[in-house]
């Protein structure tokens, strides 16, 4: 493999711009067009790509740098071809470095007219159809030229659409979540000569805005935004709440699939940035009890069951009695500690335990492993356990679902996961397509991800589009117990260890090796009847494994 240069690609009118996040360090392994570091001027943010997959070797820049085109953001052990070759026009638009896209936006200013002026979105490069995620004006407000209307954002840069002309807002032409391009409208504004508002509060608000603007620097001053005009959810991330926070667009995304309102997260990044951690760490006091949110401590007490008014967690100084000892969460338990209480919350559980008899099929896995033992892949029970779960999803499709609104999607697809214990926490790897697998190649894909996952190398892509999930703890002990469902799919199974009990033949006790199950399931989508006919449908297949052809 070769030693290459990484370096900040053609990001239109930026130059010497400030690095404010490095998203990798020495040793990570990156994709082509993984996002490395973001950057940030006053008018936008945006993430800057690999043009190559690889191991990163050395970083040349750290926070604070000011960076340009050309400018050398690592040294990368290549691991294969670039996403599109540097010299070469890109094949298709999607593989354009966004960047480019992320030029700031620059409206030609035009002096104040009399009559109502339309201020459309200016040319903003390649971005094209991109959300609109803030809006920084209201009717009745007074702007000047080049004041930010509007912020929108794509996937890789986010970025604030100023204004063309002073006046006064009439009416807006665009509301949060619509796509915008060049051209579209944006407001509508009354020039200063016919201005709603007196001239002299349009002269105070022009002079006012230049000392605002030399009393905060320029990347993390506030913009204040549209006043909500009814009773908000507790978790809009999107609604208006008083000032612009200070993130960069993968953040801000990651904030809005929780539910976090940004505004409301201290940041502890450069000039108060908002990180990801920050967000986590939002996450983990808001469903420990120790805070909540603005919306949340407003809602009333008697307000029909729709929200949990619990109380709030208990503060107690534990050195009082005795000596005690911090430890700070690993990332996966901060991240799966969120998850694992709202599946738990939302979804209405329901556990059936049952007993498999598995006394022929622990024989027929042994001697595999007997005939195989040169091949160097170990067949375990969980492998069967994976194969009869296909052959219970396709005879209860409800099982192999996902709710969403009002609707069930039912996958014609089979992707398994399966927990993984590694020592930052539990993650569960899915095995795709597992119903056209064989016993063999799903054994050597289970021992490739449980060593990715215990040396922290699992990617999404490893741990995405499960349809059903089982949890074992075959190797540990107990009987059985309640796995929580891992959302969005509607059941998971789990497993205990396997013992040998008697069992009646009809003549005679005999020793059986009894396998414990225990299968949780949302019953907004399955019932009680749906869930003993799996059970004991999944129980025979482990029983005689032959039925599984049938």
């Amino acid at each position: 493999m070769a030693l290459m240069e990484v370096k900040v690609p053609d990001i239109g009118d930026f130059e010497a711009v400030e690095v404010i996040e490095v998203l990798v360090k020495p040793g990570d392994t990156i994709k082509a067009e993984q996002s490395l570091v973001t950057v940030e001027s006053d008018k936008a943010s945006m993430e800057i790509p690999s043009s190559h997959a690889g191991v990163v070797k050395e970083l040349k820049i750290k926070l604070g740098d000011k960076v340009s085109e050309g400018t050398v953001v690592l040294v990368l052990e290549a691991a294969g071809t670039a996403a599109a070759p540097p010299d070469a026009a890109p094949a298709t638009p999607a593989a354009a470095p966004p960047p480019a896209a992320a030029a700031p936006a620059v409206a030609p200013v035009a002096p104040a007219a009399s009559g109502p002026i339309e201020v459309v979105v200016p040319d903003i490069g390649d971005f094209d159809a991109v959300e609109v995620i803030e809006l920084l004006v209201k009717p009745g407000d007074v702007v000047t030229a080049e004041q930010s209307l509007i912020t929108v954002e794509s996937d890789k840069a986010s970025m604030e659409i100023p204004s063309s002309h002073a006046g006064t807002v009439e009416r807006l032409l665009v509301k949060l979540g619509d796509k915008v391009s060049k051209g579209t409208p944006v407001v509508v504004l009354l020039g200063a000569g016919t201005s709603a508002a007196p001239a002299s509060a349009a002269a105070k608000a022009a002079d006012a805005a230049p000392a605002a603007a030399a009393a905060l620097p320029l990347a993390s001053q506030p913009v204040e935004r549209t006043a909500p005009t009814a009773a908000l959810p507790a978790h809009e991330p999107t609604a208006p709440q008083g000032h612009l926070p200070h993130a960069s667009p993968s953040v801000r995304r990651f904030a809005r699939e929780l539910g976090v309102p940004l505004t409301e997260v201290k940041g502890s990044g450069l000039k108060g940035r908002i990180t990801l951690e920050d967000v986590q760490g939002f996450v983990k006091g808001v469903m420990s009890g120790e805070s909540r949110t603005a919306q949340a401590g407003k809602a009333p007490a008697a307000s029909g069951g729709g929200g949990l008014d619990l109380l709030p967690w208990p503060k107690v100084d534990f050195t009082k009695f005795g000596p005690v000892e911090r430890k700070d969460l690993s990332r996966i338990k901060k991240i799966s500690g969120a998850n694992l209480h709202r599946n738990w919350v939302v979804i209405p559980h329901v556990t059936n335990h049952d007993d498999a008899d598995i006394t022929e099929l622990e024989a027929f896995r042994v001697q595999l492993n007997k005939e195989n033992e040169k091949s160097g892949v170990k067949v375990t029970m969980l492998a069967f356990l994976i194969k009869a779960s296909v052959a219970a999803l396709k005879k209860f499709p409800e099982f192999n679902a996902s709710l969403d609104g009002e609707q069930i999607v039912l996958k014609q697809y089979f992707h398994i996961g399966f927990a993984a214990d590694t020592p930052n926490g539990l993650v569960v790897p899915v095995i795709k397509d597992a119903d056209k697998k064989g016993i063999f190649q799903i054994s050597q894909e289970m021992s490739e991800l449980a060593k990715k996952a215990r040396d922290g190398k699992l990617g999404p892509a490893d741990m995405s589009g499960g349809c059903f999930s089982i949890s074992s703890l075959g190797g540990i002990g107990g009987r059985y117990f309640t796995p929580i469902i891992n959302a969005p799919e509607v059941s998971i199974l789990g497993v205990c260890k396997s013992s040998t009990e008697p069992r009646w033949d009809g003549k005679a006790f005999v020793p059986r090796l009894i396998l414990p199950l225990s299968l949780s399931w949302d019953h907004r989508v399955i019932d009680g009847a749906a869930a003993a006919r799996f059970n004991a449908y999944l129980g025979q297949i482990l029983a005689d494994f032959r039925r599984i052809l049938l």
